[in-house]
């Protein structure tokens, strides 16, 4: 029989006329689109028997009881469940609907504690039980091929069947030659938020690896034809990987529910069905991997505002002033007009091309992402960090004999956090960031940190060989290694391996990108599994874990600001991994010497500024690199909910502080601004505020201007749902300022703007976060007078 090798694309089960089979679609070596299956592999769940009873009996009661039920198999088994062991019976089903069928059964046993892992998903058991990963080459040496007959509905290149154990290539990290499709659509929108059932679908956009083909409506709007020709190029082009633009909640959701209203049958997948909800609130589309690249945006705390004009500006794919700019509520507007129907459909094309550019940029990431938390392509984005790393858990826990413990609802929990020292406030020269080298991962390799290694109180007199937590005192064996140890370990392990041969690969050698990104996607996975202590809807979740880890954090930091008194070594701020301290860099390097040999742990040069500013407060300042950038962290200009015009102000400010030193100058763009406000030499999108609904409107008790503006929308036919971002301004009037809030789309003057409300709210408040330290009041920005030298206030 013939050996196979494939890149693991997309993963489902089917029932067939065989019988239950995994069904795995990839793209081989020379390019087929092919689907393996196998059939070899059964659903499971474990039941956990109490301690006191003969597991033997309880195991054959079970076994009689459950398997006239439907049940194929019951066998005791050990286990272990937080490190301790478990006596358990294994439960062997034929079809996965038999496990939540019988899970609730098996609860009703005396006999039983509890049982776990019956809400794995079936094709995710197979893949940790096989140690396979999605996203990566897999290897058969033995396969029988399928008569296409019995697949006919597979629109795939020929079907295998898995005749021995399949494995991943680890070694091997090229990919494929995928076919990328990016797909938008433009609907019709009169009366507001637009419904499937009512407007039609005017274009939809598609840019196939990097070819534009855009389906139009005719001037009567029948969308049926367009969505035809839509479904006709999707099967005619096969593509691999279909990405989107918040297609997963705008999109597929109403391009699926359009196609049933006028009769077209949108069966573009693979195995001839439509696209279809699946989990993490993900579309699946079998056999492609659909992605939706506003999913993994969103978790881009950088990019402010999450739109994809403002994105394709920030990743330097096209900027927003050589862009078509329509706001999506008059997008009716230019199609009845035809003279600018040209406009719509150029702003179409760009938005199409944008999103193809984003994936060109974004899925290598999210393939090694994919690899290493061992989530399929398709929802890897979509799914949240805690979900990311619990599932990368779930792989090593299953090789270690850890049952995953069932996902219970909790409260929140607070515990103490790291260290935050006060700056010492102004304008300081020459200062070195010192960060810690994954610090939180080696405080848990270190001291074997994980909830399998914790020792309860109660259980205290056990165990003699532990390590003791700081402050908090929570203990953790030390031997055998932890879950957490593992993993993380391996990790790390990985990413140097990975780095040193990319020192030996060519800067501009495909090799040496993929490998770029594995590294990032390790590091990436590495740093979160601290998060993932802390989050209480985690398996695995400990308080006393992620309480540790920060109590070790904090005494590591004092030691470390200990030995920086007493070599003299100014210390100017810190927080948390980080110090920033006067580049003295023999003082430095005793620093970075005492960390590596008295602490064990690995400390660095980050970033040096040549200027840095601080105010009084805590993760406040502005800073302009060697590199000649500024760093603004912590102030209006880092945050998404200020007008554009006071973010602007601010960033300007200080790089006038930071690259001239001029404060003179600043006082006096900071009056230009005032006096172009006042004259209305402004544009409406300088003093947009965005601002997102972080719950249901109804649930708000007080209103605030964004709430305001958002019902105002409401009121006026549109749809507005938690996690929309409201765009709003604050007009002239009376009352209180929430009642002066109006979405800007409504806006058709700017005499309508309140630019006392801008001047006095806005721009001079985020100015005097930078100005007010070196004694610059309100009124001088107001006057532009002139204030003394900024060398007055070198710290």
């Amino acid at each position: 029989m013939p050996d196979l090798e494939f890149w693991l694309l997309d993963i489902t089960y089917a029932i067939a006329k065989k019988g239950l089979e995994v069904r795995m679609y990839g793209i081989t070596r020379s390019g087929e689109r092919v689907l393996v299956v196998d059939r070899t592999f059964r659903p499971y769940f474990y039941a956990i028997l109490r301690s006191n009873i003969d597991k033997n009996v309880a195991v054959e009661k079970l076994r009689k009881r459950l398997e006239a039920k439907g049940a194929i198999g019951v066998e005791p088994a050990q286990r272990k469940l937080f490190g301790k062991p478990k006596d358990v019976a294994k439960i062997t089903v034929k079809i996965p609907e038999k496990v939540r069928e019988l899970r609730e059964l098996v609860k009703s046993f005396p006999e039983v504690e509890d049982v776990v892992e019956a809400d794995i998903r079936f094709y995710m058991r197979y893949l940790i039980d096989m140690d396979l990963r999605p996203s990566a080459w897999i290897y058969v040496d033995s396969v029988e091929e399928e008569p296409k007959t019995d697949y006919a509905e597979q629109r795939v290149d020929r079907v295998c069947v898995v005749k021995s154990r399949p494995r991943v290539l680890h070694d091997k990290t090229d990919l494929p030659d995928f076919r990328i499709l990016a797909f938008d659509i433009e609907v019709y929108n009169p009366r507001g938020t637009p419904h499937p059932e009512r407007d039609p679908v005017l274009i939809i956009a598609t840019c196939l690896n990097g070819e534009v083909e855009l389906f139009v409506c005719d001037d009567s709007k029948n969308d049926k034809k367009i969505i035809r020709e839509f479904v006709d190029y999707v099967l005619q082009t096969d593509p691999d990987i279909i990405v989107g633009y918040n297609s997963n909640n705008f999109d597929w959701p109403y391009l699926t529910k359009r196609s049933e209203v006028v009769g077209v049958k949108l069966n573009i997948t693979r195995s001839s069905s439509r696209p279809e909800p699946s989990v993490y609130g993900h579309w699946s589309v079998i056999g492609r991997a659909n992605v939706d690249l506003y999913n993994i945006v969103e978790d881009m705390a950088d990019i402010k505002l999450k739109s994809l004009d403002y994105v394709a500006e920030y990743f330097g794919i096209l900027p927003r002033s050589q862009r078509v700019l329509i706001p999506g509520h008059r997008i009716y507007e230019y199609w009845d007009d035809k003279s600018k129907r040209p406009l719509l459909l150029k702003y179409a094309e760009e938005d199409v091309i944008s999103t193809y550019k984003l994936a060109e940029k974004l899925l290598p990431f999210l393939i090694q992402l994919s690899y290493i938390a061992g989530l399929p392509l398709d929802q890897v984005a979509a799914a949240s960090v805690g979900m990311r790393v619990e599932w990368m858990v779930m792989y090593r826990a299953y090789r270690l004999g850890e049952l995953a413990p069932n996902r219970v609802e909790r409260q929140g929990e607070t515990y103490r956090g790291a260290i935050v020292l006060e700056p010492k406030p102004g304008l300081h020269e020459n200062v070195a960031v010192l960060d810690f080298t994954s610090m939180y991962p080696s405080i848990m390799i270190k001291y074997n940190v994980s909830p399998d290694t914790y020792i309860d109180p109660s259980e205290w007199d056990k165990y003699t060989e532990y390590y003791e937590a700081p402050e908090v005192k929570h203990r953790f064996r030390k031997e055998p290694p932890g879950l957490y140890k593992t993993i993380l370990e391996e990790l790390l392990a990985k990413r140097k391996e990975i780095r040193e041969l990319m020192k030996r690969l060519p800067d501009d050698s495909p090799e040496k990108k993929l490998l770029d990104e594995r590294q990032k996607a390790l590091k990436v996975m590495a740093n979160a599994m601290y998060g993932y202590c802390g989050w209480t809807g985690a398996r695995w979740y400990k308080r006393e874990v992620a309480e540790a880890v920060t109590a070790w954090a904090r005494a590591i930091m004092r030691s470390v600001l200990s030995y920086a008194r007493k070599i003299s070594l100014e210390v100017i701020y810190g927080d948390t991994d980080s110090l920033f301290v006067k580049n003295i860099p023999e003082k430095i390097q005793k620093l970075i010497d005492y960390v590596e040999r008295e602490l064990g742990f690995e400390i660095k040069i980050d970033k040096i500024y040549k200027r840095i500013l601080f105010t009084e407060a805590k993760k406040r300042y502005v800073g302009l690199r060697e590199d000649d950038k500024i760093d603004i962290v912590g102030f209006e200009a880092a945050r998404g909910d200020w007008a554009d015009i006071a973010k602007e102000t601010q960033e300007k400010v200080a790089e006038i502080i930071l690259r001239e030193n001029d404060l003179d100058k600043a006082i006096r763009y900071v009056s230009q601004v005032i006096n172009r406000l006042r004259n209305y030499q402004f544009k409406l999108d300088e003093v947009i505020i965005w601002k997102t609904i972080e719950k249901n409107l109804n649930e708000y008790k007080t209103v605030t201007p964004h709430v305001y503006a958002a019902k105002k929308l409401v009121e006026a036919g549109y749809k507005v749902s938690k996690g929309d971002t409201i765009g709003y301004v604050i007009v002239k009037g009376g009352g209180k300022i929430a009642y002066r809030a109006k979405p800007y789309i409504f806006v058709k003057d700017l005499r309508e703007i309140d630019v006392d409300y801008y001047i006095e709210h806005q721009v001079i408040p985020a100015a005097m976060r930078i100005l007010q330290v070196f004694g610059v009041k309100e009124d001088m920005l107001l006057s532009g007078k002139r204030g003394r030298s900024i060398l007055d206030y070198l710290a």
